[in-house]
């Protein structure tokens, strides 16, 4: 089975490299690499060009650029990476054996937060013994997905914010998702920038708001306005 990695991108001149680089590999391999847009303003497409097989233009917002990447994708699996995620060694193969040997349609990662403060090691921990016990994914673990499951689930759903949560609430009612211990690193900017525990206080807050039935687009609003 061949596995497409779809990336979503806004602005992301500084980390695209890094993140394409982790991936020649597999695209040497046959598997594929698709870029969506979300209309940068910087060098993001110029940088990232000759490191992709196909760049797609999109209005912003990731669960639409994600959707759009899937349709215009050909691999059997696909798998969404964040553009400041960098993949594991031979990610493609351990996608496909996950998937085959489970049985499962879906799944994600564990992650590293790339800083080195003590906390970030706490936060991550948190993160992944969460997404066991829950079977909720979230994007900067690098879901990934077989195809047909996607297409019957109907994809992301189009929301400004929290679209991983509730794809993962859609896809949980079919399957638990393989849970897979190789780690991929994700940037700890966003922790970094705005502070430790006032983001992992931010996240608690507006993750309880959206299950208590809290409208997406005002969560995103907030969102915006304390970043």
């Amino acid at each position: 089975m061949t596995v497409s990695f779809i990336i979503p991108t806004l602005n992301e001149e500084t980390v695209i490299q890094k993140t394409l680089d982790c991936l020649q590999a597999e695209r040497a391999n046959g598997h594929e690499i698709v870029l969506v847009d979300g209309g940068s303003q910087d060098q993001t497409i110029p940088l990232a060009r000759e490191y992709v097989d196909h760049i797609i233009q999109s209005a912003a917002g990731r669960s639409v650029q994600m959707n759009r990447g899937a349709t215009a994708s050909q691999g059997d699996i696909l798998c969404f990476l964040h553009a400041d995620t960098l993949a594991p060694i031979d990610c493609a193969a351990v996608i496909e054996g996950a998937v085959t040997k489970t049985g499962r349609p879906w799944g994600r990662f564990d992650v590293r937060l790339s800083g080195s403060h003590s906390p970030l090691r706490v936060i991550e921990t948190m993160i992944n013994f969460r997404s066991r016990l829950s079977g909720i994914a979230t994007g900067d673990q690098g879901i990934f997905v077989m195809r047909t499951f996607f297409e019957q689930i109907g994809g992301f759903p189009l929301m400004p914010l929290m679209e991983d949560i509730q794809f993962s609430k859609q896809a949980k009612a079919h399957s638990r998702p393989v849970c897979l211990s190789q780690r991929l690193v994700t940037s700890s900017r966003r922790w970094e920038q705005n502070g430790i525990f006032k983001t992992v206080w931010l996240m608690w807050r507006l993750r309880l708001a959206f299950y208590l039935g809290a409208d997406p687009h005002q969560l995103a609003q907030r969102y915006r306005n304390t970043r």
